[in-house]
């Protein structure tokens, strides 16, 4: 049988006072309830509590090894393109002094190891960021100079080439009648005269075209005892050619004329037993053997212009 009723007494060690209580059953079950359920609202509140701040130290370890990976991928790309760079960079220096232009000296580029504060990741993605945007002034840097230099590279080039297409113009290098034998050698003969012939005669046909072996300026047309009607041209470069026995002229004096241009036509004026062009070099004023520059300009005069 349950008691209605209590009385509790509290007593201190030295006994001056004694507490009474009255508690009723009710009050007792109601506070013992109400103490339950602090107990459980607690409890529970400590284990949701609990759940989150695992959930947000599970989401926070994550971040940061997503925040690792990123920072390798981007060590990554910023070492390679550190390293292409400088490749780039030697490159020039390469270019630089193959064109005559002051060499830049190539800068290493410092990478960043670690953050300016120790366990930081936002500074160590923020210096990595700055790391790169470093790097892609540099390259931008670096293309405006290389295009600078490949600009100056292909007009050297050009000038360069134009330069040589002049030279190799201005040599003879062709036979002034296409396909022409030759029926008088550069050496000393017994026939017509006894004497060391100084050029090559080219048999052809009366009339057959004659052009220029090289590109150069009319000194002469005109008649010239037993060469006949005969023209001169000079390459301005040391080279000098007589075309003789001509049956007309095509250019005058003072011209300018193209290789391969026609300058006049086979004939057999001055001294000649047929049709033929008395054709002769001349270099330095000393006349020197045709026959190598009939067909092409001959190796050790391009290693000589070279």
């Amino acid at each position: 049988m349950f008691l209605d009723r209590y009385h509790v007494k509290l007593v201190p060690q030295n006994g001056e006072r004694i507490w009474r209580f009255v508690l009723s059953r009710r009050a007792i079950v109601l506070t013992c309830t109400i103490v339950a359920l602090l107990v459980m609202g607690s409890a529970i509140v400590a284990l949701v509590t609990a759940g989150l701040a695992h959930r947000e130290v599970s989401h926070l370890r994550v971040v940061a090894r997503n925040q690792r990976r990123n920072v390798t991928s981007i060590d990554r790309q910023t070492e390679q393109l550190r390293t292409t760079l400088e490749r780039v960079e030697r490159e020039n220096q390469r270019i630089e002094a193959a064109i005559g232009m002051p060499v830049h000296a190539v800068r290493p580029v410092r990478v960043v190891r670690k953050a300016p504060h120790a366990g930081s990741k936002v500074s160590l993605v923020r210096a990595r960021l700055r790391e790169i945007a470093l790097l892609a002034a540099r390259a931008a840097s670096l293309s405006e100079r290389t295009r600078n230099q490949a600009s100056r590279v292909l007009n050297l080039g050009n000038i360069t080439a134009m330069a040589q297409a002049a030279l190799v113009a201005h040599i003879p290098s062709i036979d002034p009648v296409a396909g022409a034998p030759i029926v008088g050698c550069f050496c000393y003969r017994t026939y017509p005269d006894v004497e060391f012939h100084e050029g090559v005669d080219l048999g052809a046909d009366w009339g057959e075209p004659v052009r220029a072996a090289a590109a150069g300026v009319v000194t002469a047309a005109s008649y010239d005892g037993g060469y006949g009607l005969m023209v001169d041209i000079d390459h301005e470069n040391g080279y000098v050619t007589w075309y003789a026995h001509l049956s007309s002229a095509d250019v005058r004096v003072g011209e300018h004329v193209l290789k391969g241009q026609t300058i006049g036509r086979v004939g057999m004026t001055g001294f000649a037993t047929g049709p033929h062009v008395h054709y002769q070099v001349m270099h330095d004023g000393t006349p020197i053997d045709p026959t190598p520059f009939l067909d092409g300009i001959p190796r050790n005069v391009i290693a000589d212009k070279s």
